[in-house]
């Protein structure tokens, strides 16, 4: 089994992304054709460069050499190459994800493996998502738990599935930042789910976060997202607390 804490980058290296970079620096996008030929070049720095820049930029014939990428011995290579399929999210990409998300022992990778996983929107990637959230390093939980939350209108089953590992990380996680990733995520679900038994524990979850988190912020993202789903009961408890002043 991977032993997910092995080689881990430092703090700072995981909480950066090639996105950080692009979204930053606003550079003007350059044309598909003048890229496409970088992510099969023998150069390395060119191979990154050109999956950096399709981090920014969509064209699916980018789709099959990212996933190549994936292999990369270099890490930066490989993440860059993961964000780039989760700004060029396709069907074929989301195995070659998963099975790196499952080999890759860095964990800059694996927190870029598992936003790309979210924006595919696709059943296969509840499993390894929900393994991510309650198994590996904070910064990938953290974005684990934001990914459940894009993944609300693939299909029922996988909605009902997200529901008790996102409400068990907002309940017991040690990591604020984490708890109210959950929260989000759980209000996203909601929104796709009936008046069930389900639907019933994430908004009992909820307003447990509301009354009892012990920090500000997941209290205050556990309100938004009962807000966001307008659950009558959920309303009902915030408007008690604020005329209590709580």
């Amino acid at each position: 089994m991977l032993d997910k804490n092995l080689n881990l980058p430092n703090i700072q290296l995981i909480a950066e992304s090639p996105l950080d970079y692009m979204e930053e620096e606003e550079l003007p996008k350059p044309d598909p054709e003048e890229v496409l030929p970088l992510l099969t070049s023998s150069e390395p720095s060119q191979r990154m460069m050109g999956a950096r820049i399709f981090c920014e930029l969509q064209d699916e014939r980018a789709i099959s050499p990212l996933i190549q990428l994936l292999k990369e011995d270099c890490p930066l290579i490989r993440v860059s190459a993961a964000y780039a399929l989760g700004r060029n999210p396709s069907p074929d990409a989301v195995e070659p994800l998963i099975a790196q998300l499952n080999l890759d022992f860095n964990g800059y990778v694996r927190k870029g493996v598992v936003w790309a996983l979210g924006n595919c929107r696709d059943p296969r990637s509840l499993h390894p998502l929900v393994d991510a959230l309650r198994t590996d390093i904070p910064a990938v939980r953290l974005w684990a738990a934001s990914s459940l939350g894009q993944i609300a209108q693939v299909s029922y089953e996988v909605v009902v599935g997200a529901i008790p590992p996102l409400i068990e990380g907002l309940r017991r996680d040690s990591i604020s930042a984490i708890r109210s990733n959950c929260a989000w995520a759980i209000g996203q679900l909601c929104r796709e789910l009936p008046s069930n038994i389900v639907y019933a524990g994430a908004i009992d979850a909820l307003i447990e976060a509301l009354e009892e988190d012990e920090d500000m912020g997941v209290r205050e993202d556990a309100k938004s997202s009962l807000l966001r789903v307008g659950d009558p009961r959920g309303l009902q408890v915030i408007e008690d607390s604020e005329l209590e002043g709580l």
